[in-house]
């Protein structure tokens, strides 16, 4: 596999650092290497929280994400922040929060997480499991489906059902019906 970089952003409590410990710990599963970065605003809830995941076939020198592949922008300040840096990639929005900017010459593929949430689980926590699912089908070449599931269940033990019923939701959205 060749060396691809994903950003999550959003607020803080939205689950973004769950996010990507679920996706690297996936990735382990899955005998490739992978680095994650954390990096939080000053506010200690509801500022702005990052996650740059690397992945690999062969080690990585940097964990820096430059250049993400995908881009999970959960929140307006994390779009407003980031999407520039995406410059073949896929952002990956949620459109309750923000409107893409179409000067952006990239793939904006959107992704009513938190609506989703609610209407079929009664709860905006899952939102983020949703977005791992979507982002799962896009890399499901390299981690497997399994593999997601089981580092789900490792790293978040509680409201095992409604995370698996989350993860497919953002797994099953086809791209072209959202």
């Amino acid at each position: 596999m060749k060396r691809t970089e994903i950003l999550v952003s959003g607020f803080g409590g939205q689950g973004v650092v769950r996010l990507g410990q679920i996706f690297s710990t996936a990735a382990v599963y899955e005998g490739l290497f992978t680095t994650m970065l954390v990096s939080h605003g000053t506010e200690t809830r509801g500022g702005y929280v990052r996650s740059q995941i690397v992945l690999s076939g062969s080690p990585i020198d940097s964990p820096v994400v430059e250049t993400p592949d995908y881009f999970c922008a959960m929140s307006k300040s994390a779009y407003t922040k980031f999407a520039s840096l995406v410059k073949q990639g896929i952002i990956i929005f949620d459109p309750g929060y923000i409107e893409p900017d179409p000067g952006l010459a990239v793939q904006h593929m959107p992704l009513p997480a938190r609506d989703i949430a609610v209407k079929e689980l009664g709860r905006d926590i899952f939102a983020n499991i949703i977005f791992l699912g979507m982002l799962g089908q896009y890399l499901q070449v390299a981690i497997s489906k399994e593999s997601l599931l089981k580092a789900l269940e490792e790293r978040v033990p509680k409201f095992v059902e409604e995370n698996i019923r989350a993860f497919e939701l953002g797994y099953t959205l086809s791209h072209t019906t959202i």
